[in-house]
């Protein structure tokens, strides 16, 4: 008789607790809280140039952008950070009209030294000014044909450390140099990533949370395959669109048995797609669990003005004299209510204290430890991407063929 399955036993918590413990041997991310930023923030004191223009896609821009988008309404930076991460003749020549160049230092970032957007970017704009050590800086592993470029023409390079991957290193010197340059406090954000770290492996608060969320997830993954970020802020949208890398790129894998997995991410802006997406979570099928991003304080003093007689036929006296940042937070908590009243819907809701640096690194460190929590509770590998490598070799074998 042959017996064979295509299926598996979920491990305990502990067993899955152990597995992480081991994997911080091999995982650089793990490290990255406690690791020594003194040579970037003496680096970044000495770009003088007002723009820094990070060259680079995916995981070599996503993790910083969030960072940057969700401290920019709040924070006086002493410097803008823009970022170039597609090929689209478009948008590289809309950006390029309303900076100055000349006045612009660029982060070139690659981790395989071989990115095609990432070269083809940096090529094109040489053709607009010369790219030397006055003006750019390089990330990249060491001994890539980047690195090799770096060295050949003298620009300073930080090394992406080959036990990170790209989608896990916004808190290494991917995320740090640009980040640091621009004047945001990546001391603060690393001690962001201790918090979480230290409570997890201590077994402590984040522990549970996350342990008993991605569990959860795991157990009822035929069911509800989808997770929605539903992020009550503007300034969350880039790290939306970092999460659903994040989770799609780990998480969307064959297990050890062969077995196709996913846990399918989906990012959402409230207020905006409570007019749109909403209507699909509540009458639609029972297949999403939801987290809801709130922040607590948005310092800020704005509101509606008091009443005044031209608006009476409105009839829309009751939002007189109400705090914008009120109202949108009663606006998440009404969705939270309509959520929980449909008692079929799982949810959770995640509040951050305050619009700063600790704050929304706590909240990637915890996503980035999830994730890990997952894969080793799905039993795949949450750390490489074979997925997207063909599409790469055939890209480059048509470039090739449509110039010969």
């Amino acid at each position: 008789m042959k017996y064979c399955k295509n299926f598996y036993s979920i491990k305990s918590n502990q067993e899955i607790f152990l597995k992480l413990l081991e994997e911080q041997k091999t995982i650089g991310y793990y490290s990255l809280p406690y690791q020594d930023i003194s040579r970037i923030d003496q680096y970044t004191k000495t770009i003088k140039k007002n723009n820094i223009l990070v060259i680079g896609t995916g995981g070599s821009s996503l993790g910083a952008r969030a960072i940057y988008d969700f401290l920019l309404p709040s924070k006086q930076l002493k410097k803008k950070l823009f970022f170039l991460e597609t090929i689209d003749p478009l948008q590289i020549n809309h950006l390029i009209k309303e900076i100055d160049l000349n006045d612009c230092h660029f982060v070139i970032i690659s981790k395989s030294g071989n990115t095609i957007e990432t070269i083809c970017i940096t090529k094109y704009l040489s053709g607009l000014l010369p790219i030397n050590s006055t003006n750019a800086t390089v990330v990249t592993e060491e001994n890539s044909k980047l690195d090799k470029f770096a060295n050949d023409n003298k620009l300073k390079v930080f090394h992406f450390d080959k036990s990170i991957g790209g989608r896990f290193s916004v808190f290494s010197v991917v995320g740090l140099v640009p980040l640091s340059m621009v004047g945001i406090d990546i001391s603060n954000l690393l001690n962001g990533c201790k918090r979480v770290h230290e409570s997890f492996f201590n077994q402590k608060g984040f522990y549970e949370q996350i342990m008993d969320k991605a569990r959860f997830l795991v157990e009822n993954k035929n069911r509800f395959n989808i997770n929605v970020v539903f992020s009550y802020s503007s300034s969350l949208e880039s790290f939306n669109k970092w999460y659903v890398q994040l989770w799609a790129e780990s998480l969307g894998k064959k297990n050890v048995n062969n077995t196709r997995q996913a846990i399918t991410p989906i990012g959402l802006i409230g207020p905006v797609d409570q007019h749109s997406f909403l209507q699909l979570i509540i009458d639609g099928v029972r297949d999403k669990t939801i987290t809801f991003v709130k922040i607590a304080n948005l310092n800020n003093q704005s509101c509606v003005p008091k009443r005044k007689p031209i608006f009476d036929s409105l009839d829309m006296n009751y939002v007189d004299g109400m705090r914008l940042d009120k109202m949108l937070s009663l606006q998440a908590d009404s969705t939270i209510k309509s959520i929980e009243q449909e008692s079929d819907i799982p949810c959770d809701v995640i509040t951050i204290s305050n619009v700063d640096e600790y704050n929304i690194a706590k909240l990637m460190y915890l996503n980035q430890l999830m994730v890990s929590v997952i894969g080793a509770f799905l039993q795949i590998n949450s750390y490489d991407q074979p997925g997207v490598e063909l599409g790469k070799k055939i890209l480059k074998q048509k470039i090739i063929s449509q110039k010969a």
